[in-house]
């Protein structure tokens, strides 16, 4: 099964207000592992920076002055994500971001259908806990040193670790362990059956037994299961 983790980085908090992709990160997992593929662009959002959005990732006007236009990317993004299913920390945020930019380039929408939102699972799994991917990360005790500010390739490959973790991957990776030969007779061992050298004394009285014969005589006839032979 494939999977994208995805995050992406903008000028502000919403689309409508005018606001744009600056930069997008995606992680591809296959059966919840990561392959090694990533997908990061810094885009040119044809506008200024604000300073309170600059200050979260850092990335500046003229940084992105020579970066390529969505436009560019559009099609080699819609390649990678393929029809998999998209891992996203608060997916309708990316996802209304993202629209908006496909809907400037006549490219159909990503269907909400297809994200996989961790806050949604995290608040599934752990019930009152704070869910911002810096609390997840540290209770997990995922590496947060290289985290000074936001990005989007960065918080996507956080964010995979918080989902395998979410997923149970630390347990599957464990499973996934080989066992020699002597490990698997041992084990082999360990599981077989064991009969009891003596059979456990019958529990039930007589007087119980007459009592359960009369009920089912009584009561069910001479089609009850206990008189099928």
């Amino acid at each position: 099964m494939r999977e994208i983790v995805l995050d992406t980085e903008t000028t502000g908090l919403d689309p409508v207000d005018g606001h744009r992709v600056i930069e997008i990160g995606c992680v591809e997992l296959v059966d919840q592992f990561p392959t090694g593929r990533t997908f990061q662009r810094y885009l040119n959002p044809e506008r200024d920076m604000p300073v309170e959005a600059q200050r979260v990732h850092g990335i500046t006007s003229e940084f992105l002055s020579d970066k390529p236009l969505f436009a560019h990317i559009a099609d080699e993004l819609l390649e990678f994500l393929g029809d998999a299913p998209l891992v996203i920390h608060n997916a309708s945020f990316d996802l209304k971001f993202l629209n908006a930019e496909f809907h400037r380039v006549a490219r159909p929408p990503l269907p909400r259908a297809r994200a996989i939102d961790t806050i949604e699972i995290a608040k599934s799994r752990i019930p009152g806990a704070r869910y911002s991917l810096d609390e997840l990360c540290k209770r997990f005790g995922i590496d947060l040193s290289g985290r000074s500010r936001h990005g989007a390739l960065l918080d996507a490959e956080l964010t995979a670790q918080v989902y395998l973790e979410l997923a149970g991957g630390r347990q599957k990776r464990l499973l996934l362990a080989p066992l020699d030969e002597a490990s698997t007779a041992a084990s082999a061992e360990n599981h077989a059956a064991r009969l009891r050298p003596e059979p456990l004394p019958v529990r039930v009285t007589e007087i119980e037994i007459a009592i359960h014969a009369g009920f089912v005589a009584r009561e069910l006839g001479s089609d009850a299961v206990w008189n099928w032979s």
